[in-house]
């Protein structure tokens, strides 16, 4: 072979600069530990968070833990303890959280250890409550429908209004006895 073979440490620095970039790109990252769910399991999972725009990664914790301070992410060694997956959010930054919830309802794992949203550190109840907030999407809608609740209400009293005048004409018509 010509090529020449890779130490163990230039491959971990390899996925070290991987997963940085993708902890750079992230709107939010979720730790969890998955502890309990089989590997059928855990492609359910990574495959409904990646319909969900976001990755579910499982890597060593010492590669994780690198990655993190390259992007100035604090995190102790004592939260990266045992199984450990990387959930990372690159679209909607709720979507994978609420995807793990649902997971952990189902199967009662992943468990959520903590995570970040933006560069804001959370913990495991912050993570429990943001699961449990509407979907971008339900917000959007709630929020289309409540700017044109008003409108809708503007257009049926105009429209009302409208009726009524043809009605009072109508019969002012009907009172002259006239077709015209």
């Amino acid at each position: 072979m010509d090529k020449k073979l890779k130490s163990a440490r230039q491959i971990k620095e390899e996925k070290v600069e991987i997963l940085s970039g993708k902890v750079a790109r992230a709107k939010s990252i979720t730790f969890t530990n998955y502890h309990g769910l089989d590997a059928n399991k855990i492609a359910q999972l990574r495959n409904q968070i990646k319909k969900s725009g976001g990755e579910f990664l499982v890597e060593k914790n010492s590669l994780i833990k690198l990655a993190l301070t390259k992007n100035k992410l604090p995190a102790s060694s004592d939260q990266l303890i045992g199984p450990t997956a990387a959930t990372l959010a690159y679209g909607d930054e709720i979507a994978p959280i609420k995807d793990i919830a649902k997971s952990n309802k189902d199967f009662g794992s992943p468990l959520f250890k903590f995570g970040f949203f933006g560069t804001n550190l959370l913990d495991e109840a912050t993570l429990n409550k943001l699961s449990l907030v509407p979907s971008r999407n339900a917000l959007e809608a709630s929020l289309v429908s409540s700017l044109a609740s008003p409108i809708n209400g503007f257009v049926f009293a105009l429209k009302t209004n409208l009726g009524n005048l043809v009605f009072a004409l109508n019969e002012i018509k009907n009172q002259r006895g006239g077709e015209n």
